[in-house]
């Protein structure tokens, strides 16, 4: 019974575990640079290049490239329902425009292929003539035809057609890309292998990156090159500039691959974890976290660890002192089991007012066992007042980034103790007024667990959005579980919905997020460009800098974009604490001009570091991650992390909610949007 259990509870765990993310742009990882005024200029790109001369004919000409594309980003699974490598247009680099669009007639595609064990390769024929944008790199003072600049870059078809539009991405490639980009330097290209394309003989190429360390700027030197097709490895100086009939070039992660410090000793994967984690945390000064006192009181343990038990139950410990709820740590089924398998088959809640009652009791439990009912009130836990008890509670699946999110998880964790755990439990069942006493004995028990995490409580075959409309009110209803899931399904469905809310002419609409774990950031502002008719900036994401060792902003701001239509009537929108993430993104976003009102029991979850790239792989299988990224707002204020969305409605928890009797944060919802209709 211990193994069966433990293994489903593992298996569910890590699941749940992938969606508390927040990735600002996935899979392609656009580029967000200011433009310099020593690039190069562009010219229009004419539908028919001229000509190659005749010398073309060699047979090492590139006509056909293959290669793999390797990954160890768990995020990167969302991205394959319907995949592409792209022979991706350079310009937006040479011209340092995170905003260029990859033009239509140039998106040259080739197919992507998905082995048994998710092992990708790919596939690309070269067109004849190809239609991208003319570049001149020559540096020779003078205005020339130039050539066109490639990389092979991965991407996955999200919106509309499989070609790239706008809301898929611009500029350039910093992930999945035969170029090598270095994200301390404004994702400058430094290494890696390009394709170019020259008409003519006449055309010149760098050979290297000139003395201020950049490519494409104007202190390159160059060497002509020859007409059609040619690789640039610019891994080494002078650039190898040649022809290869069908080369096979691998694809580079970029930044997102997952820190790999497995094959290191303990003591050696922790020191290597603690300096580059430490280093990048982005909520240090808030939440006053003394890196070195901690790096004194866990080292001797990872250094006296003996086994991966050992191991793990250090890094336990230690993730648990960083009080943020994207430190997630991987799951151990044995040592759960050990500390938090056993329970009575009792879920709580914590009223408004205070009070700490049972909502539900497990059939053929100890809590059942015991005469304990729906409604009653549980006054003291092992001899203590319940509210002291539950101060004391580690959250069984911590750490937590906001106060309020805390104190749930351990009304909801108080229950879980080792297995055979004796406790006495004073209480008061519904219609009665006198305590009772009861002496418990935990037994192994998860079901009562599974109650309190929404998402496992939805039908298993469930899509990732839903929607209908309410009977009563008319009004529109969509719950979007995740914004981790196939990205182009979601897309598509999200698009489906808001049509249909228009052709019906709803005049207002409920978006139910209480169940949302996040995901993808950019799929999230994308759905709510839905709501509004011009652009705006949203806010400011910050990293730690290896070079200058400080956190420096991004330049360009994230931004919301109006979409191809446009919903314009009230909107609410439902949230709770398991609204992690990408979801508080995407509901702070219609928060702004007043678009949407925001309404549940407890504000979102507080968690929105950015980690695409805090993934970490360590000894005995185990992995761990860290925010890197900090979101702040236009003026400098720190973003959502620890303390969440804030509501504009706040529905009391009372005892009739609690129990299920009815939806009291639904009803909420309506009743203030056919306010705001009439």
């Amino acid at each position: 019974m211990k193994i069966n259990a433990c293994i489903y509870l593992l298996v569910i765990l890590l699941a749940m575990t992938g969606l508390a993310c927040q990735i600002t742009s996935f899979p392609n990882v656009s580029a967000t640079q200011s433009p310099s005024p020593s690039v190069p200029t562009q010219t229009a790109t004419p539908l028919l290049p001229q000509p190659v001369k005749p010398g073309i004919s060699n047979p090492e000409e590139p006509v056909f490239i293959t290669g793999e594309i390797p990954y160890t980003s768990p995020f990167f699974v969302n991205s394959i329902s319907q995949p592409f490598v792209l022979l991706e247009d350079e310009a937006g680099f040479v011209q340092r425009d995170p905003y260029f669009v990859f033009p239509l007639p140039g998106q040259a595609i080739g197919p992507v292929k998905i082995d048994s064990d998710n092992q990708l390769t790919y596939m690309l024929a070269l067109p004849a003539l190809p239609q991208g944008t003319f570049v001149d790199v020559d540096n020779d003072g003078s205005v020339d035809q130039g050539v066109q600049i490639f990389a092979i870059a991965y991407w996955s078809n999200i919106w509309g057609d499989p070609f790239l539009e706008q809301r898929d991405g611009t500029g350039w490639s910093t992930a999945y890309t035969s170029a090598i980009v270095d994200p301390e330097n404004d994702d400058e290209i430094i290494g890696g292998t390009l394709m170019l394309w020259a008409p003519d003989d006449q055309q010149k190429f760098p050979t290297g990156f000139g003395a201020d360390g950049k490519l494409f700027t104007s202190d390159d030197p160059v060497a002509p090159v020859q007409p059609g097709y040619s690789l640039a490895d610019i891994n080494q100086e002078p650039f190898r500039i040649y022809k290869e009939a069908q080369p096979v070039i691998n694809l580079n992660e970029g930044a997102i691959a997952v820190n790999d410090y497995s094959q290191l000793s303990y003591s050696e994967a922790f020191q290597a974890l603690f300096d580059k984690a430490s280093r990048e945390y982005p909520f240090t000064a808030e939440k006053n976290i003394d890196w070195t006192s901690l790096e004194g009181e866990f080292l001797p343990r990872f250094k006296a660890a003996r086994s991966d038990e050992d191991f793990y139950r250090a890094l336990r410990d230690f993730s648990l002192r960083i009080p943020d709820g994207h430190v997630n740590l991987s799951f151990d089924a044995d040592i759960f089991y050990e500390q938090f398998g056993g329970s009575f088959g009792l879920v709580l809640a914590e009223l408004s007012d205070g009070r700490i009652i049972v909502t539900q009791v497990i059939a053929d439990t100890e809590g059942m066992k015991a005469g304990i009912k729906p409604g009653a009130e549980i006054l003291t836990w092992n001899g203590k007042p319940v509210g002291e008890a539950i101060k004391d509670v580690t959250p069984v699946l911590g750490p937590y980034s906001a106060d309020h999110t805390r104190r749930l998880e351990q009304v909801n964790s108080l229950t879980r103790v080792p297995p055979q755990t004796d406790i006495t439990i004073g209480f008061i069942n519904p219609g009665s007024a006198q305590e009772t006493i009861a002496s418990l004995t935990a037994q192994i028990e998860y079901d009562s667990l599974f109650k309190t995490i929404p998402s496992f409580n939805q039908d298993e075959l469930a899509l990732p959005i839903e929607a209908n409309i309410l009977d009563e009110s008319r009004l529109g209803y969509i719950r979007i579980s995740t914004f981790s899931d196939d990205y182009h399904l979601m897309a598509n469905l999200w698009q489906r919905y808001l049509q249909g809310l228009l052709d019906e002419d709803i005049s207002g609409l409920i978006i139910d997020l209480r169940a949302n774990n996040g995901g993808s950031l950019g799929i999230a502002l994308d759905f709510a460009g839905y709501f509004f008719n011009a652009e705006f900036e949203l806010y400011r994401t910050n990293y730690y800098n290896e070079n200058t060792h400080q956190f420096e902003p991004d330049e360009y701001p994230a931004r919301v974009r109006p979409g191809p239509l446009i919903y314009d009537a009230p909107i609410a929108v439902l949230v709770s604490p398991n609204c992690v993430s990408a979801c508080e993104g995407f509901a702070h976003a219609l928060q702004q001009q007043d678009r949407a009102i925001i309404i549940g029991h407890y504000p979102t979850a507080g968690a929105f570091g950015e980690i695409g790239r805090g993934q970490y792989k360590l000894p005995g299988d185990i992995t761990i991650q860290f925010p890197t990224g900090r979101s702040e707002t236009l003026d400098g204020e720190l973003l959502i992390e620890g303390s969440g969305v804030a509501l504009d409605i706040t529905v009391p928890v009372t005892l009739e909610s609690a129990l299920g009797s009815f939806d009291a944060i639904l009803e909420a919802a309506v009743k203030a949007l056919l306010e705001s209709i009439e």
